[in-house]
């Protein structure tokens, strides 16, 4: 088979193929156009916050100073925040307790999270614990078998 008819056939086949791509590529804008509409369960909502961005973020009081941390978030069997625990008081880790506030407590704004109460006021609170050793509420079950040492 000569140059040109190898050529030639090559072109064919892709001129074939061209429509076909384009047919499969052709839902995508409607999906978009969804998805910039702001459709609620399409897209993260302005008065939501993702839990990944908002444990570990600094906790400022009025006066802008830090105060803490969000350790954690506590959830109840509805799937909703049952409380926001904050490290207060802690240095490189040592040192600090946790204290549990309801996420009505907290205010965002440009993730930034303000608490309307000093650091000391945080203190003076009674501690949160986040495990409950006499029923096990907190912790996670270990796997029976499987994991890395294979047990």
């Amino acid at each position: 088979m000569s140059k040109l008819s190898m050529t030639a056939t090559f072109a064919a086949i892709l001129a074939t193929a061209m429509p076909v791509a384009y047919a499969q590529t052709r839902a995508t804008p409607e999906t978009h156009a969804a998805v910039a509409s702001g459709e609620p369960g399409r897209i993260i909502q302005p008065n939501q916050i993702r839990a990944s961005k908002m444990i570990g973020s600094t906790v400022y009081d009025v006066q802008n100073r830090n105060i803490g941390s969000v350790k954690d978030l506590v959830l109840d069997n509805d799937g909703r925040v049952a409380v926001v625990v904050v490290d207060v008081g802690s240095f490189l880790g040592v040192g600090g307790k946790y204290v549990a506030l309801s996420m009505s407590d907290i205010k965002t704004d440009n993730n930034r999270r303000t608490l309307d109460r000093s650091k000391e006021q945080l203190q003076q609170m009674a501690e949160y614990q986040l495990e409950d050793r006499t029923t096990g509420a907190g912790t996670s079950a270990s796997p029976t078998t499987g994991g890395r040492l294979g047990r």
